[in-house]
């Protein structure tokens, strides 16, 4: 398989969501990690392969049970899965399924499925072109289970791996081997699962070409654009939604980030019809409404996390742009908030 030609690779969605569900507060594993407590908020931020292994080293830490990712799990049932993994689930067999997973995994992923075939064995190996150190445990479990998961809910039959190779020195988990259903081998010189050869070929009764035709293209299309960045807009307004509470919504700091020029960053801005003033307030503006969304979040934080200096500050624009408190907006009578270039 090809290797990854940038180390930048997207968080899920549908994982942050999975983690509420089983009771892991993103903003805090974010924070734990070293990164911004809104990036969940993102779905258009990428990250590098340190930056990943940083936020399932949180996680396995605030969790502090070597089985999370069984809970993870049931968190995406609960709260839905990815996009890619619903739509393999209509592929011809197992084999199929895995391989459009690759196919998508290649699009907007630093990570790399590599696989071989042998004496009625198939192996998935799992790795990271970018890694400097060992990917975490519960990185590399929850790639596997989904991979399993898929093959388990497309056959309609519980197919186990033959065996389960980690990189990591244990120690052994009952209830990992339990789902798994095969043998755990630590201190192997791979993170790979090994399948029986007969299961790859196993059919998926809900096969459906009319459905694959239909949301392949639209798939490949949105991993594109994730992968392009959107409009020079949408990536200025992303870099300072992760910059604002840091105080650096420069434009100079966001040119560096995403590398070009000041000069070519304003041409570019300046082409679609907008400014860096605008950008500002939307990322602002947008960012307060995700944030105050989350009951969880205190107002407070709300202010920091949006640059504010003071709550008096941050009220005053809120009101600017909604007509209402931010409280008031929290309980469901605001209004939309309204364009403004008041900046405080």
């Amino acid at each position: 398989m090809t290797s990854p030609v940038m180390d930048r690779g997207r968080f899920p969605p549908t994982l942050w969501r999975a983690m509420r569900s089983a009771g892991l507060e993103p903003p805090k594993i974010l924070r734990a990690a070293g990164l911004p407590s809104t990036l969940h908020l993102d779905a258009a931020a990428t990250l590098s392969t340190a930056q990943l292994f940083a936020i399932w080293k949180a996680l396995e830490t605030i969790a502090d049970d070597p089985a999370v990712t069984l809970r993870l799990l049931d968190g995406a049932d609960r709260c839905g899965h990815q996009p890619a993994f619903i739509s393999a689930l209509y592929a011809s067999d197992f084999r199929d399924a895995i391989q459009r997973i690759e196919r998508f995994k290649r699009m907007g992923a630093c990570e790399v499925f590599r696989t071989e075939e042998a004496n009625g064995r198939w192996t998935i190996i799992k790795e990271w072109p970018f890694a400097t150190e060992a990917e975490p445990a519960v990185s590399v479990d929850i790639s596997f289970m989904f991979l399993l998961e898929l093959g388990r809910r497309g056959t309609g039959r519980r197919i186990s791996p033959a065996r389960i190779e980690y990189q990591r020195a244990g120690p052994a988990n009952r209830e990992l081997e339990d789902y798994y259903g095969a043998p755990l081998v630590f201190a192997a010189p791979r993170n790979a699962m090994i399948f029986h050869a007969e299961d790859l070929a196993a059919p998926f009764p809900g096969h459906s070409p009319e459905f694959l035709a239909l949301v392949t293209p639209g798939l490949a299309a949105a991993f594109a654009e994730i992968h392009e960045g959107h409009t020079i807009a949408d990536r200025v307004k992303s870099v300072l939604k992760r910059s604002l509470a840091s105080g650096r919504p420069e434009v100079a700091h966001v040119a560096r980030v995403l590398g070009v020029s000041e000069r070519t960053l304003q041409r570019r801005i300046t082409d679609e019809a907008t400014t860096f003033r605008a950008l500002l307030l939307d990322a602002r503006r947008e960012l307060s409404q995700q944030l105050l969304a989350d009951p969880a979040i205190h107002i407070d934080e709300v202010t920091y996390l949006l640059g504010y200096q003071d709550t008096t500050s941050f009220y005053r624009a809120f009101k600017d742009w909604a007509g209402v408190s931010p409280g008031e907006w929290r309980s469901g009578i605001g209004t939309e908030p309204q364009n403004s270039e008041v900046l405080h």
